[in-house]
């Protein structure tokens, strides 16, 4: 992860779960999730920020943990979730969670606060993640021309689709679409991906 970006996270976690919190709900993301996902499957979401998504989830029948490396917004998703589970993981490592271990990874606009060498590792380290059979979502926001920080510092890579697809040669490609998110009135880009059994 960034460093400038996690200390962003860390610093301004209250005001980044507020904001968060008060947008509309990502109707478009949960019609996704509802049409791709393995209902009832064990589900992480990577990069679950203050755990809305994540609350969501658990409630809508896909059974989810969150995890995130700000130590900040996790402990504003403990706060607002104390049924819920959240564990501390950066990518690329993810280090202790397990291959093969969820039917459904969900990663919502995570990975361009990554430097450009850390994109295609964490998207393999992702994949692998997924059970034989399962569903990886991933989504990011698209930033043309040069890297960007904004106000907080926070880093928005811009980085090729190719680098993405690279990673997700061997699955099926379900979803790969840019649109405007109707939550954020950013323009992102979406894959589904859905792995072979072995």
């Amino acid at each position: 992860m960034d460093r400038a970006t996690l200390a962003a996270y860390d610093k301004e976690a209250a005001t980044f779960a507020q904001d968060w919190h008060d947008q509309p709900a990502p109707r478009d993301l949960q019609e996704i999730v509802g049409q791709f996902f393995i209902k009832g499957g064990a589900t992480a979401d990577i990069g679950c920020g203050s755990g809305r998504e994540v609350a969501w989830l658990n409630a809508n029948g896909f059974p989810a943990e969150g995890f995130d490396a700000s130590e900040g917004l996790l402990a504003e998703a403990r706060t607002r979730y104390p049924a819920l589970r959240f564990s501390h993981a950066e990518l690329p490592e993810l280090s202790g969670i397990a291959a093969d271990s969820f039917d459904n990874v969900l990663c919502e606009t995570v990975i361009m606060h990554l430097d450009h060498v850390a994109v295609a590792p964490s998207v393999r380290r992702m994949f692998e993640l997924v059970k034989p059979g399962g569903i990886f979502y991933l989504s990011w926001r698209v930033t043309a021309g040069d890297d960007a920080r904004d106000a907080h510092g926070r880093l928005y890579a811009a980085f090729d689709t190719a680098l993405v697809r690279a990673e997700l040669a061997a699955a099926e490609l379900l979803l790969d679409a840019e649109v405007v998110s109707a939550s954020s009135g950013k323009v992102i880009h979406r894959l589904v991906a859905s792995k072979g059994r072995e």
